[in-house]
Parts: C-alpha cells; sequence; structure tokens
C-alpha cells in the first residue's frame, strides 16, 4: 500500500527529498535481506509460531514509529523495523509442517497466489485510503493488519506436531556456498534482484509522473484497478506457453523485452497520460510473469535437499533488490533527474537479456521429499535403491533430518513404489 503513495503522500514530512523517499520506499527489504535467512533459522530453533509472532509485532512496532513520525528519516528507521519482521521464510515453513509431502507444492502456490493478490489488491487500495487518512493512516493500517495476523496464528493455525524435512524450506548455512557456485541459481537471483530494484525504482519516479501528466493523486487508483486486473490476465498466456512449451527462457526473454517497451513508453511518452498508462501497464504484465515464474524456476533447479537454501538467497536476493533500487532511484532523482531512472532502468533490463541467454528449461523436473525413520547406516543401501526406480535424478539421503530428498522427472517417476521400497528396507 504504501509503495505507490509514498512520493506523493510524505512531501509533508520534514527532510522530504527524492533520496529520502528512496531511502524509505527502500529500507523495509534491507532487513527483510539481512534478517530473512536468520529468522527462518530461529523458527527452526525456538518455534515456528513463537518466531512468527515476534516478527509480526516487530512489524507493528515498526509501523507505528512511521505512522507517529514527522520527518521522513523517522519513516525509514519504521520502515526498517518493519522490515526486522521477517517471517516469510518462518511461514514457509510452518506452511510445510501443516502439509503432507504430496500436498506441498499446492500450499506453496496457494500461497504465492495469495501474495500476489494481496499485492495487486494493496495497489489499488492504497492511493483510496490515503487519500482519506494520509501517510500515517496507512502505516496505523499495516499495525492494525499485523495484529489481526498474531490472532490468526494464535487462533486460527492449527498446532503443529510434526516438521516437514528442512531441506525443503529452511536454508543450511554450510550448503548456501554451493548455491551460489550454480549458474542457473545465480541467473535466477539476479534475475529477482533486478526484478525488485525496478520495481521499487519505478515508484519513485511513477507517482510524479502521473500527476504531472495530468492524473490527480486520489484518482491513482481507477489507474491501477484496471491495470492490474489487465496484466493479471496478460501474462496468464505467456506462463501457459512457457510449461506446455518447455519455452521458460523465450518468454523470460519475451517478457524482458516487454519492460523495455515499457520503460521506452515512459521515457518518449511521459507527457501524455495515456503513454504513462501504456507503460505501466506492459510493466506489471511482464513483471507479474516474471514474479510467478522465476520462484518456480528455483524450486525446480535447486537440487534435492537443498531447496531451502536456494529460496533463502533467493528472497535474500530480491528484498537486497528492492532496498537498492530504491535507495540508488533516490539519489538519482535527488541529484540527477528523474528520467535518469528511466534509463537506468532500461540499461539493468538489457543486462539482464543479456545473462538470460544461458537460461535452461527445467523440463519436468521436480523435487520430493520423503519422511524415513531408521536410516542411520543404511543411507548407502537406500540411496542405490532409490536411484535405481524410474525417473529418479538425484538422491540425497540425510539421516540426522530423517528425510530423503529427491529429484525426480515427473513424467517417469512413481511414488508408491518409492515409498514401497522404503516400507521394505525398514
Amino acid at each position: 500500500m504504501i509503495l505507490p503513495v509514498f512520493a506523493l503522500y510524505g512531501k509533508h514530512l520534514q527532510g522530504y527529498s527524492p533520496l529520502w523517499v528512496g531511502l524509505a520506499i527502500g529500507a523495509y527489504g534491507l532487513t527483510q535481506a539481512i534478517l530473512q535467512i536468520p529468522m527462518g533459522m530461529a523458527s527452526d530453533k525456538f518455534g515456528r509460531r513463537k518466531i512468527i509472532v515476534i516478527g509480526l509485532l516487530v512489524f507493528a512496532i515498526g509501523s507505528a514509529v512511521a505512522a507517529s513520525s514527522d520527518s521522513v528519516i523517522g519513516v525509514v528507521i519504521g520502515r526498517a523495523l518493519q522490515g526486522a519482521g521477517a517471517i516469510a521464510s518462518a511461514i514457509l515453513a510452518l506452511a510445510a509442517d501443516l502439509s503432507r509431502d504430496e500436498k506441498r507444492p499446492k500450499v506453496m502456490a496457494i500461497i504465492g497466489v495469495s501474495i500476489g493478490t494481496s499485492f495487486a489488491i494493496a495497489m489499488v487500495v492504497g492511493p483510496i485510503l490515503a487519500s482519506h487518512w494520509g501517510l500515517s493512516g496507512l502505516f496505523w493500517l499495516t499495525a492494525a493488519l499485523a495484529i489481526v495476523g498474531i490472532g490468526v496464528v494464535q487462533l486460527a493455525v492449527p498446532k503443529v506436531v510434526s516438521h516437514a524435512p528442512k531441506g525443503d524450506t529452511m536454508p543450511a548455512p554450510k550448503r548456501l556456498g554451493k548455491m551460489l557456485k550454480d549458474p542457473q541459481l545465480i541467473r535466477l537471483d539476479l534475475g529477482i534482484f533486478l526484478l525488485h530494484f525496478l520495481l521499487t525504482s519505478i515508484f519513485v519516479v511513477m507517482p510524479a509522473m502521473l500527476v504531472k501528466a495530468g492524473l490527480p493523486s486520489d484518482r491513482h487508483w481507477e489507474l491501477y484497478f484496471p491495470i492490474v486486473v489487465i496484466a493479471f490476465f496478460g501474462m496468464v498466456p505467456m506462463i501457459i506457453i512457457a510449461e506446455k512449451k518447455h519455452m521458460s527462457r523465450q518468454m523470460v526473454q519475451i517478457a524482458l523485452v516487454i519492460m523495455l517497451a515499457a520503460l521506452g513508453s515512459a521515457w518518449f511518452l511521459k507527457h501524455w497520460l495515456w503513454g504513462l498508462i501504456l507503460a505501466l501497464l506492459l510493466f506489471f504484465v511482464a513483471f507479474n510473469f516474471l514474479e510467478a515464474t522465476l520462484p518456480a524456476l528455483i524450486a525446480r533447479i535447486a537440487p534435492a535437499g537443498d531447496k531451502g537454501s536456494a529460496m533463502g538467497i533467493y528472497s535474500s536476493s530480491q528484498f537486497l533488490g528492492a532496498f537498492f533500487g530504491g535507495s540508488l532511484a533516490g539519489a538519482m532523482a535527488e541529484y540527477a533527474n528523474k528520467q535518469g531512472v528511466l534509463l537506468m532502468a532500461a540499461v539493468l533490463v538489457l543486462l539482464w537479456l543479456w545473462m538470460s541467454r544461458g537460461m535452461r528449461h527445467p523440463s519436468n523436473l521436480k523435487s520430493v521429499s520423503l519422511n524415513a525413520d531408521h536410516i542411520v547406516g543404511r543411507e548407502q543401501q537406500l540411496a542405490s535403491g532409490l536411484s535405481a526406480l524410474p525417473g529418479v535424478l538425484e538422491v540425497n539421503v540425510m539421516a540426522d533430518e530423517s528425510a530423503i530428498y529427491l529429484k525426480v522427472n515427473t513424467q517417469e517417476f512413481d511414488l508408491a513404489k518409492a515409498r514401497d521400497l522404503l516400507a521394505e528396507a525398514g
């Protein structure tokens, strides 16, 4: 909700400047990036529910600090505190704990859809509420929503008695280095860094460009609503083609070309409102596709048993992108010019397009985790037996976690046969 309105409704704050606007937008991402992995690991040691509640309390405190501040520096501090409530990995781990192996991918997909839906709703609701309540009203609302979230966790979420295999959800510090050496994973990590860099940098300058082109700030929601809806339906065919035709790399490149077209429209048609509308529409079609596609590729490419580590680096890259995008765009808008932000964004998209040449489509690949007791001393036997099953490409037996991780070809692999083998061995 803050993203599309801060540059406009923060002007009353002491010390307001484009640089501080960028820092306020991006500060949330910095603390998220720093604390995401540690908070996830803490949830493994102290309990998911406890860490989630603490994170929501910290977020609520940060919201209150931002809402009560008369200076932009106070808002930046509040935003940094909000980000310190970094509970995304703990929430995913809790969801994994609550779900069976075969249902876990659907659960994670539903969470992903809910995140995308909330983002779309917030883009519309934020400008409406800001026009009535101001910026502080939005921050108080986020504090209230955090408290509601605590109630949901305490009252509506079932008590967990089992734990999902750690490799599915939790990063392992010893294996993080391995993730940073995989060229396919690196491309995706840099991709999500650049995607959120672009998102935050664009919204440092775009709200003011819309006002200058003739759209009052209290009517921005009228623009965001149809754009969000049309962009959602616009990216669906791209996802279908990428999956059905095994053309992930080509569709990512098409999305980047669409994003270049969006930035070009904003640059050349900046004085024409319909030109900026076209730019935003194209931008969000590409953004929505990439936001949905990149994490799915990470999950499929990550080595067996290391999905949690791969996703941990991915999430930190995402939030770092938000921080640097807001900060650098704010500095450029203050010390150079706002149009330079668009030029910087276009150069980064071209860089991303160049990097994408080496992408591979992970055809029919899937990670499968199996809980398995009493496997100490039988690791090699189980690994050999599972490796011989049709469709099994990689086996990782983790005796200390009582878990076995597989990378499989979904067209050939039969989960029932793997379970039968484990039952016979047990």
